[in-house]
């Protein structure tokens, strides 16, 4: 393992410091399909970023905006643990301090969820410790991004992506590998002294036929400006949170997530499933439903 206080690629450090809810973990395994998928890292070296492992997941973390860049997970669909209980409460990382992260003066008393990035159940695999640490590991605020409240139709495509596509899978081997975290924008609009992201990205790996394969989604709670422009744009009311929009979930391909994020995603936009040939406005698919996922090159 390198160790805690070695330099990183990409203006990056491992996480510093020692505690019981950070002790021996090995994080996100970028072999873990057989094929390097490695963890997403800004392409600018200069954004400075801390790389926090955790059981089966990884958390690369912005400082400048105390929440992630980028989270990475290896799901095994053939090991995943059910009815493990949600009975964890959110805390901090020890790894770095309170001031670097979002925690929950952020959400209280307020319309705003504790979104996770990594799903709470993706790394829960394994033996029934290994399973439960992994639980827990995912209730670190580092894991967290404000999201609206609100629960459509979008928002749970969303949830169910990862579900969805081990299904898939399960002709091959029911392994993935997925990328997620915001979409940190100069413009997202300021709260409580964090920028509430607007969009929400994720990139699903996994092997097809032998080779390497990738989906990528968009998650957009921005604003319905068409409805209520002057309330979206100057905020609800001082000191409340900025109004968000109902969510809309697309499949888009995955080098519109490299340009909006500026984060090298390795070999994943030429293993992109997606068409890259569509007229501009069926870029952007927006999901009705499971079944509008494109799988298949064609």
């Amino acid at each position: 393992m390198i160790p805690s206080d070695s330099p990183r690629a990409g203006g990056a450090v491992a996480g510093t410091g020692s505690g019981p809810s950070s002790a021996g973990r090995t994080g996100y395994d970028e072999h873990f399909l057989g094929v390097p998928v490695p963890l997403p890292m800004p392409s600018n070296p200069a954004v400075e970023t801390v790389v926090l492992p955790y059981t089966h997941f990884t958390v690369v973390l912005r400082p400048d905006r105390r929440m992630a860049a980028a989270t990475a997970v290896c799901i095994d669909g053939q090991r995943l643990v059910e009815h493990v209980p949600r009975e964890s409460s959110w805390q901090f990382d020890p790894r770095l301090g309170k001031d670097r992260q979002a925690g929950n003066d952020v959400y209280r008393d307020n319309s705003l969820d504790k979104g996770h990035l990594v799903r709470r159940l993706d790394p829960v695999w394994g033996e029934a410790a290994e399973a439960n640490q992994a639980n827990e590991d995912t209730f670190h605020y580092t894991n967290a991004a404000p999201q609206a409240d609100v629960f459509n139709q979008g928002k749970k495509l969303w949830q169910g992506l990862e579900n969805y596509l081990l299904d898939h899978a399960a002709g091959f081997d029911r392994k993935l590998t997925v990328l997620t975290g915001p979409v940190l924008h100069d413009s997202d609009p300021p709260y409580r002294g964090v920028q509430v992201p607007l969009r929400f990205w994720k990139v699903a790996a996994f092997l097809q036929d032998g080779a390497l394969a990738a989906t990528a989604y968009v998650l957009d709670q921005s604003p319905d400006l068409t409805r209520d422009a002057d309330r979206a744009l100057a905020g609800a009311q001082a000191g409340a949170p900025p109004p968000l929009g109902a969510f809309r979930t697309f499949q888009v391909p995955v080098k519109d997530v490299v340009e909006l994020t500026s984060l090298d995603l390795g070999p994943l936009p030429a293993a992109d499933l997606m068409p890259v040939v569509r007229a501009p406005e069926e870029r952007w698919k927006r999901l009705a439903s499971h079944d509008d996922i494109v799988l298949r090159h064609g």
